[in-house]
């Protein structure tokens, strides 16, 4: 039997199954009654793991979560079409669609190959969780000019072989590669 989980104990990227729906918790806050007999409540704000909808619920400090039946998978992107996005589980070498609602912008930071982890409920496929930093080529950027800094922000806008425009620094050339973090889809050093 899958452990319980109590509301006054949900945290941060915490995991809990209500109604036989994961939820990952965003925000936790705990109101503690002033007066006597007063109950202690927990505010939550939650993510829906399956249809992505965020929103705040209240619960007792007593009520208890099932822990979600949800396996992190290594899965390399394969490709994208009009089916959704393809990527190839490396344990079990079988391929997992995600439609593009679930896929978001991640495409934004993926290219062939590229290792995710594959978020499963009850052994279907619905989400992904993206490495933090990944390595993408410059494909298009203007020559940095020396003593253009007097704007006093020294990037230039770059665009990535995934399409996606991020700034970088004036010494990076077209063709190089660079390591972008993926949470805030911004430079992070060379490659």
């Amino acid at each position: 039997m899958a452990a319980l989980i109590e509301a006054i104990s949900v945290k941060r990227r915490t995991l809990f199954e209500l109604d036989n729906v994961p939820y990952s918790c965003l925000e936790a806050e705990v109101s503690t009654p002033t007066a006597r007999g007063g109950q202690t409540l927990v505010r939550l704000k939650v993510r829906n793991l399956l249809t992505n909808a965020v929103f705040e619920k209240t619960f007792k400090a007593g009520d208890k979560f099932k822990e979600p039946d949800l396996l992190k998978v290594p899965a390399s992107y394969l490709y994208s079409d009009n089916d959704g996005s393809h990527f190839l589980d490396q344990e079990s070498f079988e391929t997992l669609t995600l439609p593009e609602s679930v896929i978001g912008n991640a495409l934004e930071v993926l290219i062939e190959g590229t290792i995710v982890e594959m978020l499963k409920f009850n052994g279907n496929p619905i989400g992904l969780e993206l490495p933090m930093f990944v390595d993408l080529v410059v494909a298009q950027t203007e020559p940095g000019v020396r003593g253009d800094s007097s704007s006093g922000s020294v990037t230039k806008p770059a665009t990535l072989e995934t399409g996606m425009e991020i700034r970088v620094p004036l010494f990076i050339k077209e063709g190089e590669k660079i390591k972008v973090a993926t949470e805030k889809r911004e430079f992070a050093g060379r490659a």
